[in-house]
């Protein structure tokens, strides 16, 4: 089968927003926002809808779920549309749907446009028990699944340097009804359960003060030991609401402006991610990582502001920090890229987000002709900027003092595109919603000579324009004792 893949305009959307034309879309499962919010860290330039995937691919716990839509069944390689596997890890199983399908898809003219079509889902950070000698104590700690990935044969991108919208398919009627859905009327688009959000109880933390701190003392007593040199260590919170996740995305995307937001729509569950953090884009084989270790707090005073950016730019600790996870990710990006192609382009640079400094480091590489961007980001994953180093011994003191799962916290949420390109995030600045419950993490990379009590401040610095913004419609404001 050779079918083959159309790119149009559709005028009628460019003037719209992304987000605002995902209205349309926001309430049926397996809709995603790949959200830049404009934001020029990234470039900015594309944003990405997809909706009503062909296959479905779903990790969960020991049994990978699948299911096709007929005209696609052929994919899962079966005789029949949906079954049940055991298996403990989905990479291998979607690099092979996925290859099929993009040998299928008849690529007509070349354009810059990302993705087009392809895989397009999440990978929970809990992968990682499957993927290195780390023990999973509680496997149904959340109803959300460790992964889902959807094959989808359309899309719309968004063009934000252009203002321009192109509809890329492969099947013209269901193009046909994605812009029928997307151009409908505005006020038709938001049903009245989506025009509320409130949370119904206070944000709490699974840590107290103090057990945050003793946990941190556990942490260094390993440093000092010498078992890692950097760990990453969370908290989470968590509150009940009630309303649209929508409408709750909405406030975060307007206030953190991040580069890699993005929205995903389940069954049974929301994803919500303001991340400013890319984890690895390939592009023509050409691989970027871009790690983000080193933080301070935003001040209203521009001067104050400024000296605190400039103290960031000037630590020792926070480039020492930096310089060991780059050291990772270069060793996590030479399994897969040619050898010496593995460059630091640019170290200890600054980005600058409405809550927070970061200090931001790029490593680049080149992919091997016999790798694929699945076998990069499964032998990346998860990201090294979140774990500490040596990795897998710094998941596994991470996987015994932290006391909650971290779920999507510190996975990463991207695509796969038909032609072998890719771009994913660490699910940093994320908030899942299951079961009227809200889960946010936050955390910090803990060294030697890190100061206990600001490392707990800078966890809070972190979600500062999350938790308080979710918390604005109590009657009590955010606080954290």
């Amino acid at each position: 089968m050779s079918v083959p893949l159309h790119i149009i305009d559709v005028p009628a959307l460019d003037s719209m927003s992304a987000a605002s034309v995902f209205e349309a879309f926001q309430e049926q499962p397996w809709a995603i926002l790949l959200d830049t919010c404009n934001n020029q860290l990234s470039d900015g330039r594309y944003d990405i809808i997809v909706y009503s995937p062909v296959v479905k691919l779903v990790q969960e716990s020991t049994l990978l779920v699948e299911s096709a839509e007929q005209s696609w069944q052929s994919l899962l390689n079966k005789d029949r549309a949906s079954s049940e596997t055991e298996a403990s890890c989905p990479f291998e199983r979607i690099s092979e749907i996925h290859q099929r399908f993009c040998d299928s898809v008849q690529i007509q003219e070349e354009t810059t446009l990302p993705f087009l079509c392809g895989a397009l889902g999440f990978f929970n950070y809990d992968l990682n028990t499957r993927l290195a000698d780390i023990p999973d104590a509680n496997p149904k700690q959340y109803s959300t699944p460790d992964s889902c990935v959807g094959i989808y044969d359309q899309s719309l991108i968004f063009d934000n340097k252009l203002n321009k919208v192109f509809c890329c398919y492969l099947d013209e009627s269901r193009a046909t009804e994605m812009i029928r859905l997307a151009t409908q009327p505005l006020k038709s688009k938001a049903p009245a359960s989506s025009t509320q959000f409130a949370l119904s109880s206070e944000w709490t933390s699974n840590l107290s003060v103090d057990d945050y701190q003793k946990n941190l003392s556990k942490v260094d007593d390993y440093l000092h030991s010498g078992d890692c040199y950097q760990i990453n260590f969370a908290q989470r919170f968590n509150a009940s609401y009630t309303g649209s996740e929508w409408l709750a995305y909405k406030r975060l995307r307007e206030v953190n402006k991040a580069p890699f937001s993005a929205f995903i729509r389940l069954e049974d569950a929301c994803i919500m991610s303001v991340s400013p953090e890319r984890f690895l884009q390939v592009k023509s084989g050409q691989v970027e990582t871009k790690p983000i270790k080193g933080t301070r707090k935003r001040a209203k005073d521009e001067f104050e502001d400024k000296k605190l950016s400039e103290e960031l730019l000037h630590s020792e600790k926070d480039r020492a920090e930096n310089l060991m996870i780059v050291d990772l990710l270069r060793n996590d990006l030479s399994k897969h890229c040619l050898p010496h192609s593995v460059k630091v382009p640019a170290l200890f640079a600054l980005e600058s987000y409405p809550a927070v400094h970061h200090m931001v480091s790029t490593v680049l590489g080149e992919l091997k002709a016999d790798a694929t961007p699945l076998t990069l980001l499964k032998g990346a994953f998860p990201g090294g900027s979140i774990t500490g180093a040596p990795k897998i011994r710094a998941m596994q003191i991470i996987q015994e003092l932290e006391p909650d799962k971290r779920s999507i916290y510190c996975g990463s949420i991207g695509y796969i595109g038909v032609r072998q390109d890719m771009d994913t995030n660490i699910c940093i600045r994320t908030v899942l919603a299951e079961n009227n419950n809200l889960y946010c993490w936050a955390g910090g990379g803990i060294v030697l000579d890190s100061d206990i009590s600001a490392e707990y401040q800078e966890s809070l610095d972190k979600v500062a324009k999350i938790l308080p913004v979710l918390a604005e419609s109590l009657e009590v404001p955010f606080t954290h004792e």
